[in-house]
């Protein structure tokens, strides 16, 4: 079974996080949410209170397909200044498995360094002078082992392509007719 991670930080964008997480479960993907504090209960940018399945900590070391960040402004902050979280993403990367990061989030792919210069990313558009790089306005870009989306309105194409990525056009497919959505199809 595919699995991946979704660190969560105090101040995640909720419809990002909470998409990513249904979407990737509708298709049979094993999601792992991961407090990056020394708690299981996060708090999203708009006051919705999440119990992740574990602490990062304690997680952050198994084998995963992708790690997945979702934004929100204080959300990715907190992303930004955990080294664990760092750590992971650079692991991920050296091991050329699938990053994935949306809204705010592709600055904390920035900070880790896990982006060749040539990587092709969109982002919420405040944003990207905080990126080294060319940056689209596309909703969501995939580029070698990195996906990136734009902002909390592309949460459901971010994720339905993260699902076509992880399990193939079928299965993002059926989740998406499932959903009644041609957001994708």
């Amino acid at each position: 079974m595919t699995k991946v991670l979704v660190p969560l930080a105090n101040g995640f964008e909720d419809i990002e996080a909470i998409t990513i997480i249904d979407v990737l479960r509708r298709g049979r993907v094993e999601v792992v949410t991961a407090s990056i504090s020394d708690e299981l209960e996060v708090m999203s940018a708009h006051g919705v209170a999440m119990k992740a399945d574990g602490l990062f900590k304690d997680v952050a070391e198994d084998e995963y397909d992708a790690v997945i960040l979702p934004g929100g402004g204080e959300g990715t902050e907190n992303l930004k200044r955990s080294v664990p979280v760092i750590e992971r993403l650079r692991r991920q990367a050296e091991e050329r498995r699938l990053i994935a990061a949306i809204c705010a989030a592709p600055t904390v792919l920035e900070v880790a360094g896990v982006l060749d210069r040539e990587t092709q990313v969109t982002c919420y558009p405040s944003c990207q002078m905080e990126l080294d790089r060319p940056w689209t306005s596309a909703p969501v870009v995939h580029d070698a082992n990195i996906i990136t989306g734009q902002a909390p309105g592309t949460a459901l194409l971010f994720s339905l392509v993260l699902l076509q990525t992880l399990e193939g056009e079928n299965a993002a497919r059926k989740v998406a007719r499932a959903m009644v959505t041609d957001v994708l199809y």
